[in-house]
């Protein structure tokens, strides 16, 4: 299917949009109920809430909300500080400007208090949607999306259904010029050979390897590996049965580079993204919850994420798109309202790995032209950020132009 025909919008950096969202940022946990109220204001409009809840600095952070504040799906930003916090305001809102987004900022301390900041953001807002109204609209092809795919609520169908057609829809889009994005090497222990094997270059197989085996001593130091009480309860017995099928997302193309968290795609093609901290153990687990991953995904820019569930996994995301492919016939029956496709049916051999796999390529061609998830039709805006440290790439982690 060609996307020649899918509006889109320009953005003055070059990259294109499928939605045209206003941020409501705060910089602190103290803004952030001041940043609902604003934006509770328009129901109507795509105005969402992300921000970092922390008092004090942190690098990746402001790598974070750099990232999602230009995102190519983003038209404009109001920053809301609440004043004394660390947290580099005015960095955040250059880097802003200097992608031509729109963008304001409000300090509460500086304007009187939680009732005249959410005055004046409502008036901020609504004059942000009256200037990313103007937004130019432009074509969007295969070769202009990056598709992040994650799984959470895993089950024993998983690894057997849903995530192979994710694989499959995945070399799909990339035939057809895609940047794809999958994820977790917590989660993808006893594979890292595998993935060597497909890298673009063997210093980029040593850095897959490396990278899992950082995720394997990180979680052997923390006590806990990534797997649930409800992935055992679904049916998966063991870490390395999880891995086998989550490392199914992958596909079977060429891996060409391996990134971080709010590190952009150099060239499209098909990536690993490295959520694990680099360094010692600061920060506790590397993921709460299966909503930061997918923020970190959104952060390298995806325009859209595949989120496959055995159980029945319902978040969706500030932002970008979450389109959920449920694994298992059972889940999506009693689940029909919060899921986009049944990859349970090639249990009961209505489907096949491969025929889902297309419906997934044809839902993503019509999400990208406006068609709404599930998870945006029922307003899902789920959204978390947290302290963690990462040390840069090296030059083997991307390809060459």
């Amino acid at each position: 299917m060609s996307t020649a025909s899918l509006p889109g919008y320009a953005r003055q950096d070059g990259r294109k949009g499928i939605r045209n969202v206003i941020l409501v940022a705060y910089l602190v946990e103290c803004a952030h109920h001041a940043s609902n109220a604003i934006a509770s204001h328009f129901p109507d409009e795509e105005v969402e809430v992300i921000g970092f809840p922390g008092c004090y600095p942190n690098s990746y952070a402001h790598q974070m909300l750099t990232a999602l504040c230009t995102h190519p799906n983003v038209g404009g930003v109001l920053l809301v500080s609440l004043g004394c916090e660390s947290f580099d305001r005015e960095s955040l809102a250059a880097s802003i400007r200097a992608s031509g987004r729109w963008s304001e900022t409000i300090v509460i301390q500086g304007v009187g208090g939680s009732k005249p900041t959410v005055t004046l953001g409502i008036e901020a807002v609504a004059r942000g949607l009256a200037h990313i109204a103007a937004t130019p609209r432009t074509e969007v092809h295969f070769s202009d999306l990056v598709i992040g795919a994650e799984c959470g609520g895993s089950d024993g169908t998983s690894g057997i259904t849903a995530n192979p057609a994710v694989g499959y829809a995945f070399d799909r889009l990339v035939e057809r010029g895609a940047t794809c994005i999958f994820e977790e090497p917590g989660e993808l222990l006893g594979t890292e050979s595998h993935m060597a094997s497909r890298a673009g270059s063997p210093e980029l197989g040593r850095e897959l390897i490396g990278t899992v085996e950082k995720a394997s001593v990180y979680y052997h130091q923390m006590g806990h590996g990534s797997f649930s009480p409800g992935n055992y309860e679904g049916g998966l017995t063991t870490i390395e049965e999880k891995s086998i099928g989550a490392y199914a997302k992958s596909g079977s193309s060429p891996i060409v580079g391996l990134l971080k968290p709010a590190v952009q795609p150099t060239l499209p093609g098909l990536y690993l993204m490295d959520p694990v901290p680099d360094g010692e153990i600061r920060w506790g687990f590397p993921n709460i919850n299966d909503t930061a991953t997918v923020i970190e995904m959104i952060a390298c820019g995806a325009h859209i994420v595949l989120f496959t569930t055995g159980r029945g996994s319902v978040v969706g995301s500030a932002i970008s798109p979450v389109i959920k492919v449920c694994a298992n016939p059972d889940t999506y029956a009693r689940m029909p309202g919060d899921m986009d496709v049944n990859a349970g049916a090639i249990l009961s051999a209505d489907a096949t790995i491969s025929s889902v796999g297309d419906e997934i390529v044809d839902l993503v061609a019509r999400v990208a032209g406006g068609e709404q998830t599930k998870s945006e039709e029922m307003g899902h805006r789920e959204f978390t950020l947290g302290y963690k440290s990462f040390e840069p790439l090296g030059p083997s982690c991307l390809p060459a132009a």
